[in-house]
């Protein structure tokens, strides 16, 4: 059960930064099975540029569901 996820992290200066997560089935030979990246474009990905890797992980804990969470729209 391969999974995309997307978390945004407040800096010192209040701005929002975006990265990607990658959680694979398989483990690496630390035992890890998340991967963190930076967040790009559609023409970055389209271009192939590589990625700016962030670090490793491990998901310690799942009821064996990923769901898909749904985006809630604002009033304006």
């Amino acid at each position: 059960m391969s999974a995309l996820g997307t978390i945004s992290i407040k800096t010192k200066d209040g701005v929002y930064k975006n990265y990607t997560l990658s959680i694979n089935d398989d483990t690496n030979e630390y035992g890890q099975n998340l991967k963190m990246y930076e967040e790009q474009t559609k023409e970055q990905r389209e271009a192939k540029t590589t990625k700016k890797f962030i670090g490793n992980g491990k998901i310690f804990w799942t009821d064996g569901n990923i769901n898909v969470a749904e985006k809630v729209e604002r009033e304006k």
